[in-house]
């Protein structure tokens, strides 16, 4: 499989899993059966819910003819993704400074604050109050808002 690295990082390994199966038109009962697995662990690795594991991987990658490494390398990427998710959950400006109307659609509390910036800059440049407005420059900074 020749797919740019680049574009498929952060995904779990699962997902190409899952679409490299229905592009072969392979079950993945039959396909997990094939390999000597249990067709539940297959299921919930293509769902995202269990992580690649190296003997399985190696098994997968050969069966399909990936070059040796590729699902493990994925589920790698996968895992800095969501340690940096939840490094990135406790980054946030002070949240009594804003309205629970401003972000009537989500919790802020689950708002990344980091990969959503630019998101949460043009919300509150348009609906926010002076006292949000404040709050959103100290924490992102002056720049951050003049180029946004």
């Amino acid at each position: 499989m020749t797919t740019d690295i680049n574009l498929i990082k952060g995904l779990h390994p699962g997902i190409i899993l899952e679409r490299e199966l229905k592009k072969r038109k392979l079950a993945k009962s039959r396909f997990a059966l094939s390999l000597q697995e249990y067709p539940q662990v297959l299921g919930e690795i293509t769902k995202g819910k269990r992580k690649m594991n190296i003997p399985l991987a190696l098994k997968i990658e050969h069966a399909l003819g990936f070059e040796e490494g590729y699902l493990m390398m994925l589920q790698l990427f996968y895992d800095i993704r969501q340690e940096k998710q939840r490094q990135h959950k406790d980054i946030h400006p002070d949240l009594s400074k804003f309205r629970p109307v401003l972000f009537w659609d989500t919790k802020m509390d689950k708002i990344d604050w980091v990969n959503q910036k630019q998101a949460v800059i043009k919300r509150v440049l348009e609906r926010g109050n002076d006292q949000e407005k404040k709050e959103l420059e100290r924490f992102y900074g002056k720049e951050e808002l003049i180029i946004a």
